[in-house]
C-alpha cells in the first residue's frame, strides 16, 4: 500500500467520529450520515484506486471474472476457480468494465454503492427511535470502510440484500399481526436469494429469515423464492457464456467445493503457527464444530429478537470457524450497529485494528516479509475472540428478560433512562 499513513488517518477519523457520536449522544440526520459515509468512502476510493498495491483476489480473481463475462466465457473457469460463486457479481463487474473505467475503480463501484445503501438499511433495521445513531455508526465503521473500499470484497452486496430481506420479512409479520396486508413472503425470500447469489455464507441465516415470516404458507413461498434466484443465475450462464456441458459440470464442482485452507484465524492459526495450510482433517472437524455451534446458538436465541439472534449466530461463527478472511468481520457489523450490546463497540474496534494491520501494515512488505509477519498477525486473532463472545447478546436471549434491560440505545449512548420496548 502506497499511502498507509493517509489510509490509517481516514479509518481512525471514522472511528473517532463514531465514538464521539456515541459519547455526545449525537443523532445525525440521514443526510448527514450519508454525507459522512460517502465522503469517507470516496476519499478511500481515490487513494485505493491510485495505489500500486491491490488485493490479490480483487486484482486477479475478480477482474478475471468480470472480463470473462465480457468475452462470453465462464467466470469460474476463466479465473481458474478464484471466483467460485454464482455469476451475479461478475455481471456487475462486466457492466462496470464496459463503461471503460479502470478496474481499480470499476471493481469497487458495486461494493461501495451497496455499502452506502446499507447505511440507510441499518437505520431501518434499528427502528425509528434508534435509526439516527445506528446508521451513523455504520457510516463511520472502519471494518465497513476497509472491506467495501480497500479490499472491495463482495460482502456489502450480500449484506444489502440480506438486510433488505430481514426488513421485508419483518414487515410481512407486522402486517399479518395487525390484520392488514403485508408483503408476500416470496419477496423476502427472493431478496435472500440475491444475498445467497452474491456469497454462499448467508445460507446459515435462512432459518432466521423464514422464522420471521408470519405463517407456514409464507415460509414456503419464501423458501421457494430463496432457492429460485440462485437457480436463475446458474441457468443464465449458457445464455451469456459459451460453455459446454463438461464445462458446466466443472463449474458445479467448483461451486460445491470448500477448500480446506486453514491457519488464518483463531484456533487453526495457533495449530499452524499462523501459516496457511491445506489440512482436510482439521477443516472437516472444524466444519462439524461450526455447524453444531450454529445449531446450538439458533436454539439458545430462538425466542430472542431476530436481530439479536442473527448477531449471536454470526459472532459464534467467528469464534469457532476453522477458515477465515478479514472480510468476514463485516458480517455482524450491520446487526450490532442496529442492536448494539455492551461489548459490541470494543469488539468491533479491536476487530478493526486487527484487520487494519493486515490491510495496511502487512502490505508494506515484500512476499517474504509478508509471510514472516502474517504468522504473528494470524495468531494474534485469538485476542479478539473473547470480545466477540462478550459482544453476543447474552442478556437478551428471552423477550421477558429483554423487556427489563436497558434499551440498545442506552448501550450505545450514555444519556437516557428509558426502558426497552417489547419485541
Amino acid at each position: 500500500m502506497d499511502h498507509p499513513e493517509f489510509t490509517a488517518f481516514v479509518l481512525v477519523a471514522g472511528l473517532l467520529l463514531a465514538a464521539a457520536a456515541q459519547w455526545r449522544g449525537w443523532r445525525p440526520s440521514l443526510r448527514t450520515a450519508l454525507a459522512v459515509g460517502i465522503g469517507l468512502r470516496l476519499t478511500l476510493l481515490i487513494s485505493a484506486s491510485t495505489d500500486s498495491w491491490q488485493p490479490v483476489d480483487f486484482n486477479e480473481g475478480f477482474r478475471a471474472a468480470g472480463q470473462a463475462i465480457l468475452h462470453h466465457q465462464d467466470p469460474v473457469l476463466a479465473s481458474q476457480g478464484s471466483w467460485h460463486f454464482l455469476p451475479m457479481i461478475p455481471y456487475f463487474y462486466a457492466l462496470a468494465l464496459a463503461t471503460g473505467l479502470p478496474w481499480e475503480i470499476a471493481g469497487r463501484l458495486c461494493t461501495i454503492i451497496a455499502d452506502v445503501v446499507l447505511i440507510v438499511l441499518v437505520g431501518r433495521l434499528a427502528g425509528r427511535k434508534y435509526a439516527a445513531a445506528a446508521r451513523f455508526q455504520y457510516a463511520c465503521n472502519p471494518i465497513a470502510l476497509m472491506v467495501a473500499v480497500i479490499h472491495a470484497q463482495v460482502e456489502p452486496i450480500s449484506l444489502v440484500f440480506l438486510v433488505a430481506a430481514y426488513l421485508l420479512a419483518r414487515s410481512a409479520r407486522a402486517g399479518a399481526e395487525n390484520g392488514g396486508a403485508g408483503p408476500n413472503g416470496a419477496w423476502a425470500g427472493a431478496l435472500f436469494g440475491f444475498a445467497l447469489s452474491a456469497k454462499s455464507w448467508p445460507i446459515i441465516l435462512l432459518p432466521v429469515v423464514l422464522a420471521m415470516l408470519p405463517n407456514w404458507r409464507q415460509r414456503l413461498y419464501g423458501l421457494v423464492a430463496a432457492g429460485a434466484v440462485p437457480v436463475f443465475f446458474l441457468a443464465t450462464l449458457p445464455l451469456v457464456v459459451s460453455s459446454s456441458w463438461a464445462d458446466m459440470l466443472n463449474v458445479a464442482r467448483y461451486l460445491g467445493e470448500v477448500r480446506p485452507i486453514v491457519g488464518e484465524w483463531g484456533w487453526t492459526a495457533l495449530m499452524t503457527h499462523g501459516n496457511w495450510t491445506l489440512a482436510p482433517m482439521a477443516a472437516k472437524v472444524g466444519q462439524l464444530i461450526l455447524y453444531s455451534t450454529i445449531a446450538l446458538v439458533i436454539w439458545m436465541w430462538w425466542r430472542a429478537d431476530r436481530i439479536d439472534q442473527t448477531s449471536a449466530i454470526l459472532l459464534a461463527f467467528m469464534v469457532v470457524t476453522p477458515r477465515m478472511g478479514a472480510q468476514y468481520l463485516l458480517w455482524f457489523v450491520p446487526f450490532l450497529c442496529a442492536r448494539p450490546t455492551r461489548w459490541s463497540r470494543p469488539a468491533m474496534t479491536l476487530g478493526a485494528v486487527w484487520a487494519g494491520i493486515g490491510y495496511i501494515y502487512l502490505t508494506q512488505f515484500d512476499d517474504t516479509g509478508w509471510w514472516e509477519n502474517h504468522s504473528w498477525w494470524a495468531m494474534s486473532s485469538v485476542a479478539i475472540i473473547p470480545l466477540l463472545v462478550l459482544a453476543m447478546p447474552w442478556a437478551r436471549r428471552r423477550p421477558e428478560t429483554a423487556d427489563r434491560l436497558p434499551t440498545p440505545d442506552t448501550e450505545l449512548l450514555p444519556v437516557t433512562n428509558e426502558v426497552s420496548p417489547s419485541h
